[in-house]
């Protein structure tokens, strides 16, 4: 089989850049493993992860009504029934992509797929089923193939009780004791939702502390909140080892720490993830892998192998489901011959905890470390109307400025939907916007996007909501 464009894996970088490639006329043919597209994101992540954090939210919102006055009944949990509406989103998305695919008519193979050599791909079957041909050859190759949870050998018991995130959400039982290896977002988004449903969660972090590399003023206010939800957090602590004792797991750990050694119904490993990129035959092309396991790419996310190319996470940090989707987008364009290449000012992020913590751009920790001098303007959430309405004044939004220019630089936001306020904080970073074309910008009232205009007001020496005294 002949193709012009092959595209490796069918996540949101995958599929992005073959349904852009079919739109503007190329033969595509889309190889995946998974019998549904939509890749980890989908399947095993983003989407699964967030319909379960929007009933522990939503639990979470229920018992914070009872300093209103208003009182329910203890939630009566049905695992059976929220397994299956969790998968009814999965399957209603992913029926929604191969029908967008067979509408492009983008040619999809379920296969396990390795590089013989520089044009061409050797193909086998992976649900028993004979392939119309083993072989695949390409003018162009896109690498799409995701990441995986990162392992730790010493910990992999045979045991089911011994997860990582693909199996968390799973969500087989609600465990009575849960641990979880490692404070990043993975950690403290599962974290929860197991304890919204029950669990008595235990964090462990090797890190002084929870969510490492993000501002610290961001992860405060979640960091004072999880106490409340979680039944403890270990920093500057490892899990020096895991044994199965059949009905239950015995951690060692290693820290300053009441108890040295504990048992556990259930351990969720989430200590990062890394590129699909081992047993693909790079080696037999002349695309190069860094020294994490990724691709090597330029802007238009072309490998050192001029028919092979790379997106998403086997092509680097940040490993984001949105960021894989517009290199796909930006990957076909450059084969299209257009002049385009990869090169965001602002990458959001999101840890949809409650409160939800969101950054786009340069970041304090960022700042300090390229020793680069900026203006900090933050907006508590205490003086947002909205935000006492809804009883939720934790938060706060911040500004980072360029102080000779006064252009927006970055943006922090920690508070109840932080990752939908961010979007305009991305538009006005990548549009080059400064703080006083934000602050002239009318914002609705009461609502928390008010809070983006005000802290540019707090740089600029003229926000009314908070009083500052004369100098």
């Amino acid at each position: 089989m002949h193709t012009p464009l092959c595209i490796l894996g069918a996540g949101p970088g995958g599929y992005a850049a073959a349904f852009l490639a079919a739109d503007l006329g190329m033969n595509v043919t889309l190889v995946d493993l998974e019998a549904r597209l939509g890749g980890v994101c989908l399947l095993r992540g983003c989407i699964p992860s967030k319909a379960l954090l929007h009933v522990a939210k939503t639990i979470g919102e229920v018992r914070q009504l009872g300093s209103w006055g208003v009182a329910f009944p203890p939630p009566a949990i049905d695992l059976g029934v929220l397994r299956a509406r969790k998968e009814k989103v999965v399957a209603m998305l992913a029926v929604g992509l191969r029908q967008l695919a067979a509408k492009r008519k983008v040619h999809v193979v379920r296969a396990k797929a390795a590089f013989e050599n520089s044009r061409t791909l050797r193909l086998q079957s992976v649900d028993g089923q004979p392939l119309e041909d083993d072989r695949i050859e390409f003018d162009h190759c896109i690498v799409a193939v995701g990441s995986s949870p990162a392992r730790i050998p010493a910990f992999e018991l045979p045991t089911p009780r011994v997860m990582d995130s693909t199996g968390a959400l799973e969500l087989s039982d609600v465990p009575g004791s849960l641990l979880i290896v490692g404070g990043g977002y993975i950690g403290l988004e599962m974290g929860e939702v197991y304890a919204a449903l029950g669990s008595r969660v235990t964090v462990v972090e090797a890190t002084d502390g929870l969510l490492p590399g993000v501002d610290r003023d961001l992860v405060r206010p979640l960091h004072r909140q999880l106490p409340t939800r979680f039944e403890a957090i270990h920093l500057n602590t490892r899990v020096a080892s895991l044994v199965d004792c059949g009905d239950s797991i015995e951690a060692t750990l290693d820290g300053d720490v009441p108890e040295k050694v504990r048992r556990f119904d259930r351990v969720l490993l989430c200590v990062g993830r890394t590129p699909n990129t081992v047993g693909l035959g790079l080696e037999r092309t002349n695309a190069e892998l860094d020294a994490h396991g990724f691709l090597r790419v330029d802007p238009q996310r072309r490998t050192t192998d001029p028919h092979i190319l790379a997106i998403g996470d086997a092509a680097g940090q940040p490993m984001l489901a949105h960021k894989a989707a517009h290199e796909g987008k930006i990957a076909v364009q450059g084969l299209a011959g257009r002049s385009v290449g990869f090169e965001p000012r602002a990458i959001p992020a999101v840890v949809f905890t409650d409160p939800e913590i969101a950054w786009a751009g340069l970041t304090e920790t960022e700042a300090r470390r390229q020793n680069r001098t900026v203006d900090v303007a933050v907006f508590p959430w205490a003086a947002n109307g909205r935000a006492h309405a809804v009883g939720r004044t934790e938060g706060l939004t911040k500004w980072l400025v360029d102080p000779a220019s006064g252009e927006l630089l970055g943006c922090g936001i920690v508070g109840p939907g932080a990752g939908d306020l961010i979007g305009e904080a991305v538009v006005a970073i990548e549009r080059r916007c400064t703080a006083e074309q934000m602050a002239d910008a009318i914002h609705p009232h009461p609502t928390l996007t008010e809070t983006l205009g005000a802290a540019a007001e707090v740089q600029l020496g003229v926000a009314t909501d908070l009083y500052r005294p004369r100098k």
